[in-house]
């Protein structure tokens, strides 16, 4: 696979099948995406990956939290305000679901809060001293692990949703508190058999975006 095959066939996914991946496979992953570039090779990213009863642990806590109207707050906020362009975009969501998904749109949210019933969720995470140039180097990261994923038949979702309770995450995975936790990625066998995965989010013309200065 090449790597705009790569870039453009990624989609994010929102439905697994159950199967676990092979521990070898991960650590592939994760060596070639040792090589991804950072500000002053200070390689700020650390890495860690729930399976198994961790993540069940993870699951229950969370559903826990939810019964408990429990207020989340994440070690990197939620922007205060989005641009009228991202809101847009945001909203444009929903009518899309719906254009693909049909009746499988109803899940989306339960599948949310289930963290998309993935074997695995890779958390991303980030000393507290670093700047937002960590977090550059960090995406760049998050985005060579999706890639590879890809190359290898795996299908992933970085989500948002997933860092709700860092607190939770923090224990059963006994992350230090020096350490922000940035992002979850879901990773897994995407579920062919679920029109979930039939999303695809539009994109901007490059006409709106991308700008040539002579």
């Amino acid at each position: 696979m090449d790597v705009k095959t790569a870039v453009v066939s990624r989609t994010s996914i929102r439905a697994y099948k159950p199967d676990r991946i092979e521990r070898s496979v991960l650590l592939d992953i994760f060596e070639a995406a040792q090589r991804t570039p950072s500000w002053a090779n200070s390689q700020p990213w650390d890495i860690f990956v729930a399976e198994g009863e961790a993540l069940e642990k993870i699951r229950s806590g969370y559903a826990e939290n939810q019964k408990n109207k429990v207020t989340s707050v994440t070690d990197i906020g939620r922007p205060p305000e989005w641009p009228e362009a991202a809101k847009r975009r945001q909203q444009g969501i929903g009518p899309a679901m719906a254009r693909d998904c049909g009746e499988a749109a109803s899940q989306f949210g339960a599948l949310n809060q289930r963290m998309f019933d993935a074997p695995a969720f890779i958390f991303l995470c980030l000393d507290k001293l670093y700047t937002h140039w960590g977090l550059y180097d960090l995406g760049a990261y998050a985005q060579n692990v999706m890639l590879l994923a890809q190359e290898k038949g795996l299908s992933t979702i970085p989500a948002y949703t997933s860092t709700l309770y860092p607190e939770v995450i923090r224990r059963e995975l006994q992350i230090p508190e020096n350490l922000n936790i940035a992002i979850g990625i879901a990773i897994g066998y995407a579920d062919g058999n679920n029109n979930i995965n039939k999303l695809t989010t539009d994109r901007d013309p490059l006409s709106d975006v991308v700008r040539f200065c002579d």
